[in-house]
């Protein structure tokens, strides 16, 4: 039987008009769409009539298992020769095992479509008014990952290149370890006095954004009931968000730099 062909389809941040023109394409075709917890449901109502919708929702402690299940659905639809779209939140390749999944299915032979989206790193704070690069206060931006640990043996972060050589980071599912985040960041040389904010469910009507600085913004989480999924933003361009904050958010709280 002849293979199918699985794209890996970014789905963009969570507003449903966020993603590509070829990532809808995708999801039309499609036979088989394996989707994560983060899409947005809208997304699915441009899959065709029939498509088998598979939910690939990964609880804390659980993601190795999973994704070895996922490996092996892709691996087994696409080899019945349907066409299979894995459906993720944000880009495939920032933080959404695309390069994995991409080479299992290389070490299968099995053809597959890697398609980009909009990543929450860059968008969330767009339209929480905040550029992630600026003329005047950024000219460079990391994008990393937030829940290394030093005690699990998971910190393998150069912090000293992140505090003193990036203008703006952006830390994804860092909500709970904000305070090793902070902690960190001004151990390397990191003025306390930074600013920083957090986005919750950017780009959604749910979105919520409050900013502080190193110093203030793990007190304003709490107060605030900050959860996942969000995106922690630290650099100067946070300022921006008093002159350019464009999208009209349920709820707003934040607080100026100490």
């Amino acid at each position: 039987m002849t293979k199918g062909k699985v794209y890996l389809v970014g789905a963009g941040p969570g507003d449903p008009k966020l993603i590509t023109i070829y990532g809808v394409e995708c999801i039309q075709k499609a036979d088989v769409i394996l989707y994560d917890r983060l899409i947005n449901d809208e997304l699915l109502k441009y899959a065709k009539e029939g498509a088998e919708l598979i939910f690939c929702g990964k609880l804390p402690g659980k993601h190795q298992i999973i994704q070895e299940q996922i490996h092996e659905l892709l691996i087994e639809k696409a080899s019945k020769g349907k066409t299979v779209t894995r459906l993720k939140g944000g880009d495939p390749c920032v933080f959404g095992r695309g390069g994995e999944e991409a080479e299992v299915l290389a070490e299968h032979g099995i053809p597959y479509v890697i398609v980009p989206g909009i990543t929450s790193g860059i968008a969330a704070p767009a339209y929480a008014g905040i550029p992630v690069t600026h003329r005047d206060y950024a000219s460079s931006f990391a994008i990393v990952t937030g829940h290394s640990r030093a005690d699990k043996e998971e910190d393998h972060l150069s912090w000293s290149a992140l505090a003193q050589g990036i203008d703006t980071i952006a830390f994804y599912m860092g909500i709970g370890n904000l305070n090793y985040i902070c902690t960190r960041l001004i151990e390397h040389g990191k003025d306390p006095n930074t600013p920083a904010a957090i986005i919750q469910w950017g780009t959604t009507e749910k979105q919520k954004t409050i900013t502080g600085n190193l110093k203030t913004i793990e007190d304003q989480a709490a107060k605030a009931g900050i959860s996942h999924p969000a995106i922690v933003l630290v650099g100067d361009v946070v300022g921006m968000r008093g002159k350019i904050s464009w999208f009209q958010e349920k709820e707003e709280v934040s607080i100026g730099r100490e």
